[in-house]
């Protein structure tokens, strides 16, 4: 039995939780540049100093918004009155329509002109965009799988390689800020942004994170081809009670340590230099104004030494929304010494001329403000600024290049979930007649959601032509002859479900595409998780011709099918592949890939209820179970594995030992496929109560025809931590139990001679 009054202390998250050789570091700034820096501060006005910590958007300084037509025109004095009056230090974003790459470099050069060679102290302006899978506002760039996606191929080095190339093409842009990547853990199925997020479990999203972040950043983040990554939103932000985007989140202190803070502390390990704030509220407090999680927890615990930016107007909201501040000059107060360092305002002068007057009676120190500074400009340091702010156009020979397009093929193939193939109705043969509906089976938005061009992602104009939709995949796969094409039902309303029924009736097989519009953020709040009437009954009628049907569901969140999903022959849950999307499901559906992506989520079958896989034990009690639709880790392949000879060198350790597991996997079919072996830990008592079980190892293996390979894992008293009673990272001595597949195998922490003092 376990000594449960034994306290060990904090334990920075799980070491080597990342795992990479030559594993980047925690972001602290040379001290070459710390020098440089404290001397340019020296010579700062206070003006100067609070412009460093004012980012606007780039729209003030527009004469013309863009629109999906023309660009947005730079106001040439609007744009030096920001510069040279205001001093401002950041800029962001575009006016809702991406970028030709001359047209950025023409922006970017326009701004760093200004700042380098006509501001007193030449200090180079930080330009940041969400490039959140790939260069998202640059015209003709390589756009990925969305995270979701991403955590759906359990591939590490796949998606270092996605953060390498988004950063080389958002440089070759002349951007050197990246507001990404999304952190935020996806436990509530109803918030939009879950498809932003690595899915529901800390171990994967941390190992999916970090190594997005380690493509993104190398060793060195001034290097040309390198960016600065930003960890967002900071934190509790993504479990919203009620599902909606930026509503409270309730969320006790143990909890927040435990689910919610290792991803972000991941990404400050693999060195992410700025960290973006939760627009939200945890327990009645709005992120910009937790001091405790922005100081007390960032900086004294977690050692954070980059800096910290507001999201879009919140400081102004702990006034207008929040109403914790009696004025908007109380809010900028409050949120500055809580622990922001630069404001993302963004659409005036506001939080410059509040922070001036609060300096100037005292309000606000004079320290706080150089410590923000000093921040702010060790990262322009690191990235190279103060050298080289221009575009740099050796970068576009390589932009879009044919190596990015077949690495983003790859990722959207490895990141589509086969969740059901009743009697093998796939791969459908490319003999077959095949009958194609539903709303989202021609549609290029509809696998890229949103920040895809545009903010929502739902311009379908706007998209490249020479991308192809699912229809367009199937037809240049097996010959536009053999593909029938009826859309059936827009997404909730019905078009043409009788002509789509009958078109169907002569085909040998009826690829059925349904799903979601493209959205982001609060346009994409939902009341329901049910699919919408309107696909549902389309579902239905096709269903009942009796003809085999495969589902494919596009889609940024689970939408509940569990009135259709036992009555279609195959499931493929796409979520948001990609613009390679439509060819790779092609590749899948036709068998020239086997599927490999796993569910990074637990797919709910009800609309209430969820749970998610690593419930506690209270949760599976009674009347109370896990039943999802499929469970978080789960997909199926064209190949069949099996999984033998589960082994522990020991079956007890103590808190110095290594645990090394063996467990020996065997492909025993005829095709050549990748499986991914997942490690699970249950810590089987504990002095807070313990989840089911906790993913804490997994590795993505290719296995030809009859080949076995051994794959071995290793398990340190860091994986076994947890969040104690009075909210420190502990470890108790005691039982535990390991699974893979359907194995399991139990040892025990042992207490040492100094626990038992």
């Amino acid at each position: 039995m376990k000594n449960f009054f034994i306290k060990i202390a904090f334990i920075v998250i799980y070491t080597g939780i990342v795992g990479f050789n030559n594993e980047p570091e925690k972001f602290e700034p040379k001290q070459s540049v710390v020098e440089k820096v404290k001397a340019i501060i020296s010579e700062m006005t206070l003006e100067e100093k609070v412009g460093q910590m004012t980012q606007v958007t780039i729209q003030v300084m527009s004469v013309k918004q863009g629109t999906k037509d023309q660009h947005h025109v730079l106001d040439e004095k609007k744009l030096e009155e920001a510069i040279k009056k205001y001093n401002v230090g950041s800029i962001l974003n575009v006016y809702d329509v991406a970028h030709e790459l001359d047209y950025w470099h023409e922006i970017i050069t326009k701004i760093q002109n200004l700042a380098v060679k006509e501001t007193r102290l030449g200090i180079p302006v930080l330009y940041g965009i969400d490039a959140i899978h790939g260069a998202t506002y640059t015209k003709g760039s390589t756009l990925f799988p969305q995270g979701i996606n991403m955590a759906a191929t359990w591939n590490r080095d796949l998606i270092e390689k996605i953060g390498e190339i988004t950063a080389h093409e958002t440089r070759a842009s002349g951007i050197p800020w990246n507001f990404y990547p999304l952190m935020d853990i996806g436990r509530q199925p109803l918030w939009p942004r879950l498809w932003e997020t690595y899915g529901e479990d800390v171990y994967l999203a941390s190992q999916i994170g970090s190594s997005y972040i380690k493509g993104a950043q190398g060793n060195n983040i001034g290097a040309p081809d390198k960016l600065a990554t930003c960890l967002k939103h900071y934190v509790g932000y993504s479990f919203p009670l009620n599902g909606k985007d930026r509503t409270p989140a309730w969320i006790s202190e143990r909890m927040l340590r435990e689910y919610f803070l290792p991803t972000f502390e991941a990404g400050i390990i693999a060195g992410a230099p700025t960290i973006m704030v939760n627009s939200g509220e945890v327990d009645g407090i709005p992120g910009h104004a937790n001091y405790h999680l922005l100081t007390e927890i960032l900086r004294n615990e977690l050692k954070f030494k980059g800096f910290v930016v507001s999201d879009w107007e919140d400081i102004k909201r702990l006034h207008t929304r929040d109403r914790i501040a009696d004025s908007p000059k109380e809010a900028v107060r409050i949120a500055v010494m809580a622990g922001i360092d630069m404001s993302m305002v963004p659409l005036d002068y506001s939080f410059y001329d509040y922070l001036i007057e609060l300096v100037k009676e005292g309000s606000v120190p004079m320290s706080r403000i150089d410590e923000a500074v000093e921040r702010i400009l060790n990262v322009k340091m690191e990235l190279g600024l103060f050298e080289n702010p221009f575009p740099n156009k050796e970068l576009e020979e390589k932009f879009a290049c044919k190596e990015f397009t077949d690495i983003n093929l790859k990722t959207a193939r490895e990141s589509i979930v086969l969740t059901k193939n009743e009697n093998n109705v796939l791969p459908l043969s490319k003999n077959s007649k095949i009958f194609v509906t539903g709303p989202t089976s021609n549609m290029l938005s509809v696998m890229n959601g949103g920040w895809t061009i545009t903010w929502q992602g739902n311009e379908e104009s706007l998209y490249p032509k020479e991308k192809n939709t699912l229809l367009e995949a199937i037809q240049e796969k097996i010959g536009a002859g053999s593909v029938t094409y009826v859309e059936g039902t827009s997404f909730n309303k019905e078009i043409d479900v009788e002509k789509a029924v009958n078109a169907s009736k002569d085909c040998d097989a009826v690829i059925l595409c349904l799903g979601e519009v493209a959205y982001c953020e609060s346009p994409g709040n939902i009341n329901d998780l049910t699919l919408d009437e309107a696909q549902l009954k389309l579902a239905e009628n096709i269903i009942d011709t009796g003809i085999p049907v495969v589902l494919v569901m596009l889609e940024g969140r689970p939408r509940v099918i569990s009135s259709i999903a036992d009555k279609v022959n195959a499931v493929l849950v796409a979520f948001l592949p990609g613009m390679e999307g439509g060819n790779a499901l092609a590749d899948i559906i036709f068998g020239d890939y086997s599927p490999s992506g796993k569910l990074p989520i637990s797919y709910p079958k009800y609309p209430n209820g969820n749970t998610t896989y690593d419930y506690k034990p209270i949760e599976n009690f009674d009347t109370n179970t896990y039943d999802p639709q499929w469970a978080f880790g789960y997909g199926l392949s064209y190949s069949t594995f099996n999984y033998n000879n589960l082994k522990l060198d020991k079956n007890e350790i103590n808190e110095t030992d290594e645990l090394n597991i063996s467990v020996d996997v065997t492909n025993t079919d005829r095709i050549e496929a990748a499986e991914i072996v997942q490690l699970y830990l249950c810590d089987l008592y504990g002095s807070v109560s313990r989840p089911n079980k906790q993913l804490k190892g997994f590795e993505k293996i290719s296995l030809k025809p009859g080949e076995t390979k051994t794959v071995a894992f290793k398990i340190n008293k860091d994986h076994l931590s947890f969040i104690g009673i009075d909210n420190m990272r502990i470890f108790e001595p005691g039982e535990f139990e390991i699974s893979v597949g359907d194995m399991k195998e139990k040892f025990v922490l042992k207490p040492t001679s100094a626990l038992n003092d």
